[in-house]
């Protein structure tokens, strides 16, 4: 077993009476290894135990099928038998009012974004319970709700047409395409969108819902399928702008602002144990006007219009009929039948269209928009964590099994809200029941209040959209970035760019693309620290130190810097491997040839603290290593005096068994050990 033993002390050639022990050891013996690595004579105990786990006949299937029984995972996959036996009356009613606020504030948003998907109004609402019911078994975070959100709208937009049998087809495979990532724990993917990707990604698409709203707020025609195309036949039509859904859509707009503004104001003395039942009250009212702004603002419209057209005198445009009760349950189309068109009623033909001709005009939908869906809901769980761990795979189990739920009454994609769940915490929920209640609410308003959804100014729900992503353009993050590291700005200002610019897909690709080429620059120009140090002994040598794992983008630079510092002079060179935790194929071959190079002009190179992981690496090509794992066998093998590079592991075992001198033995993977 290696050990520390006793201490050398190493000085700077070019610092008087510094100890830099502690600078070299502090950097080397943060992982001391536990058992020594030699040749397959005598194993490590890692190496031992994987053989032991090779013969063992239990296949690596039946395990994981009998883990699935235990306990343990049943608890973890339906988290809802942990809360469930402690659930309290005072815990339904903090529910009840959180369920009963956050439904007044779905059904609206649910209506809204519809229109972004462009489908019928009822399809927002299809789309707004069943994930409810859903994460209330399966949820990690009692302040998620599932539902439609503005990117989710979007992202299915882009990629299902507007069609609403693509977009529940969408809804269901990417269901699945969730429920296998949390099978095989690929949640890690999500770690590849980096914070200011994210950041960008999610503030262009903010501008792109809203500018999707402007067009039922002005009144005026649009296509185009990127931000400014929008814009640009938005203007082409202006002539034709609404002045009274114009003035009813930036009024509410304003109207919503105010609300929102309204929740931070109260009255009386800020300690609420000071405050009288009147002060209590007046701020309990105001709280709740402000949360439930969203349902306030459709009523009191939805009020005006209804008596405007009965008296004949109705100036806005209106959302129309919306089908009264639940949806039939069904499997999602597999299939599109061809319909002809009506010319005279403005219906365009569709086209036919087979599953693989689906799932082909999906294209890439599948991969991105369940990675875009995890990254949202994560980013809420996160939000109100409270420092808790986060169950990602459980997060795509619940969110996967919510959209297949989903798509079998006819509803597009839904995933965590962070505006909703918000509101949703400040009403004061207790668990995910919260989210049953919420459920229900939209439930009954499809079987009872559809006849009064009809009456609703499609610019109001235009400026519920506007009122609610505009707080997601995250301008805020860019002075802390500029602060820290400016860098970062590039990935975050092209993510915003090219979604704004090209099809919202390939923005985000491109921006990915070129956040994952930062990291393979960073990863190919480690930082390699040159010191020149002496022993007490008066033995001079160069310390090289890498920073970080030798892989094939970084082994090149590395080995130019090794050769270029150790042609220099002839002093032993140590590469000190503290921070070498892993190699590939590639440094393998570069380090057998750094190896043979110094070979041939006879100066030493030593390898101070290889991992075993990565010794084994080298071990393919039978590299001959000079290995050191504590400075007192490092001092050994810088002596002049060394033994014979030639030793065998056979020699090795009759030195410890003999007189037990202390020495350096070197040879292929044999490592340097230090005896007394």
């Amino acid at each position: 077993m290696s050990t520390l033993e006793n201490e050398v002390t190493f000085r700077k050639q070019a610092e008087v009476n510094q100890n830099l022990e502690a600078q070299f050891d502090s950097s080397s013996t943060d992982f001391i290894l536990i058992t020594d690595h030699r040749t397959s004579k005598s194993k490590s105990l890692e190496q031992l135990e994987a053989s032991k786990e090779s013969e063992n006949p239990e296949s690596c299937c039946s395990r994981y099928a009998r883990n699935i029984f235990r306990k343990k995972t049943l608890l973890k996959r339906l988290p809802f038998l942990t809360w469930l036996p402690h659930y309290n009356r005072q815990d339904c009613i903090g529910d009840l009012i959180a369920g009963f606020t956050v439904g007044l504030t779905v059904i609206p948003q649910g209506l809204a974004y519809s229109g972004v998907v462009g489908l019928p109004p009822e399809y927002g609402l299809y789309g707004s319970f069943m994930g409810c019911f859903v994460y209330v078994l399966l949820g990690t975070c009692k302040d998620s709700t599932i539902g439609s959100t503005a990117v989710a709208s979007l992202m299915t937009f882009q990629f299902a047409q507007g069609s609403w049998q693509r977009s529940v087809l969408l809804t269901f495979l990417t269901g699945i395409i969730e429920l296998l990532m949390a099978v095989f724990k690929l949640g890690c993917l999500v770690e590849f969108v980096s914070g200011p990707v994210s950041a960008g990604f999610t503030s262009a698409v903010a501008l792109i819902v809203s500018t999707s709203q402007m067009r039922s707020m002005l009144g005026v025609k649009s296509d185009g399928g990127s931000f400014l195309a929008t814009w640009i036949s938005m203007f082409r039509d202006i002539e034709n702008v609404r002045v009274a859904d114009t003035c009813l859509g930036f009024g509410c707009v304003f109207l919503l602002l105010a609300m929102r503004s309204l929740g931070k104001f109260t009255i009386g003395p800020k300690d609420e144990s000071r405050r009288n039942g009147f002060q209590r009250v007046v701020n309990t009212v105001i709280k709740f006007l402000s949360t439930s702004r969203n349902a306030s603002v459709v009523i009191l419209f939805t009020a005006v219009t209804m008596y405007l057209d009965a008296n004949g005198t109705n100036p806005f445009r209106l959302t129309g009929n919306i089908p009264k009760g639940m949806p039939t349950p069904s499997l999602p189309p597999f299939s599109i039948e061809p319909q002809p068109g009506n010319e005279t009623a403005g219906i365009p033909a569709v086209e036919g269209q087979t599953f693989p001709e689906m799932v082909q005009s999906l294209g890439y939908g599948l991969v991105i928009v369940p990675l875009m869906a995890l990254l949202e809901t994560m980013s809420v769980s996160k939000a109100f964590a409270k420092g808790k761990q986060i169950d990602i795979t459980q997060e795509m189990i619940a969110c996967g099994v919510g959209n297949i739920a989903t798509s079998l009454f006819s509803g597009y994609r839904c995933n965590g809200g962070l505006a909703r769940s918000a509101v949703n915490n400040a009403s004061g929920c207790r668990t995910n029941m919260s989210n049953l209640y919420i459920g229900i609410i939209v439930v009954l308003a499809l079987n009872f209040l559809t006849e009064y959804f009809a009456f609703i100014p499609k610019a109001v729900l235009a400026a519920i959209i506007i009122s609610a992503v505009i707080f997601q353009v995250q301008y805020q993050v860019v002075t802390p970035m500029w602060r820290s590291k400016r860098s970062d700005l590039v990935p975050g200002i092209l993510a915003f760019v090219t979604c704004l610019v090209l099809p919202l897909e390939i923005g985000i690709m491109v921006a990915i693309g070129v956040n994952l080429l930062f990291i393979l620059y960073y990863a190919a120009r480690p930082k390699v620290t040159l010191e020149q140090l002496e022993t007490q002994q008066g033995i001079r040598f160069v310390k090289i130190t890498p920073d970080r794992c030798l892989i094939f983008p970084s082994v090149e630079f590395v080995r130019n810097m090794v050769l270029k510092l150790g042609s220099k002079s002839t002093l032993p060179v140590v590469i000190d491997c503290t921070y070498i935790y892993a190699a590939d194929f590639t440094a393998a071959k570069v380090i057998s040839s750094i190896v043979d190079d110094f070979r041939r002009r006879q100066q030493k190179i030593i390898f101070f603290n290889l991992k075993p992981s990565v010794v084994s690496v080298f071990e393919g090509l039978n590299t001959r290593l000079v290995l050191c794992y504590n400075t007192h066998a490092l001092n050994q093998e810088l002596r002049p005096d060394e033994p014979d590079l030639s030793r065998s592991v056979d020699s090795l075992d009759h030195a410890e068994s003999g007189n037990g001198t202390s020495e350096c033995v070197s040879m292929a993977s044999t490592l340097s050990l230090a005896r007394s």
